[in-house]
């Protein structure tokens, strides 16, 4: 049997105020996460090049814990495990933020690591040799110069937290890929409504890949 396929762009076009509705939810669970895993990731990574042993361990556990296990199972153990300890539900949206905020807080945790430890020791004891304390060193001297060297890695961070937004359409968050099953569901255009959905996440994706070089560019990052 002869069959044949047309692709509908009328259709794709029509979906796209549909679909543009959920990009509010997917910037503010994406970015939203990453504020608070931005935080997370300074404190464990830390902890992390920390000497005393009792600080340090916690830290290695809680990366290895959230960069081994997929941040789907994530959200879905946050959506539905942890009402079962707490007694009641947890909203759909603070769950998709919590599970981005734990994933990449274990993440930049490791790009804080790698960019205090990446300023060389002598500029620490530059530091202290102007009367500085150790903390003062630190804050005013190794802190500056390793957040330029991190914000690439950062950047990187952010395209793949508002990529994995699009997993938590299985807990109901109406981000765009939700958006997308919703509306597939009365109009049948799978093909269509799907190639929107991707090419509105390349422009949001591309868009901050865009804003990092150009900040490259003008030496404001990196080395």
């Amino acid at each position: 049997m002869d069959v044949t396929f047309q692709f509908n762009w009328q259709a794709a076009f029509a979906s796209l105020p549909h679909l543009v509705a959920g990009i509010p939810y997917t910037l503010l669970i994406s970015f939203g996460g990453l504020a608070i895993g931005f935080f997370i990731g300074i404190v464990v990574g830390l902890l992390r090049i920390s000497r005393t042993a009792w600080l340090r361990w916690p830290a290695i556990i809680y990366i290895e814990i959230f960069r081994g296990t997929p941040v789907l199972v994530q959200v879905l153990f946050i959506f539905y495990g942890l009402p079962q300890l707490l007694g009641g539900p947890i909203n759909a949206l603070v769950a998709g933020i919590a599970a981005i905020a734990v994933n990449s807080g274990a993440y930049i945790s490791e790009i804080v690591r790698g960019g205090v430890q990446s300023i060389e020791r002598g500029q620490s004891e530059a530091g202290l040799s102007l009367g500085l304390s150790r903390g003062q060193a630190f804050r005013y001297v190794i802190w500056p110069q390793a957040f330029r060297r991190m914000i690439p890695p950062l950047g990187n961070q952010g395209i793949i937290s508002i990529k994995d937004t699009s997993l938590f359409s299985v807990i109901g968050v109406g981000e765009l890929v939700r958006q997308g099953q919703i509306y597939i569901a009365t109009t049948f255009t799978a093909l269509e409504v799907y190639l929107m959905v991707a090419l509105l996440y390349l422009v949001i994706t591309l868009s901050l890949s865009l804003a990092l070089r150009l900040l490259e560019r003008k030496g404001l990052v990196g080395q």
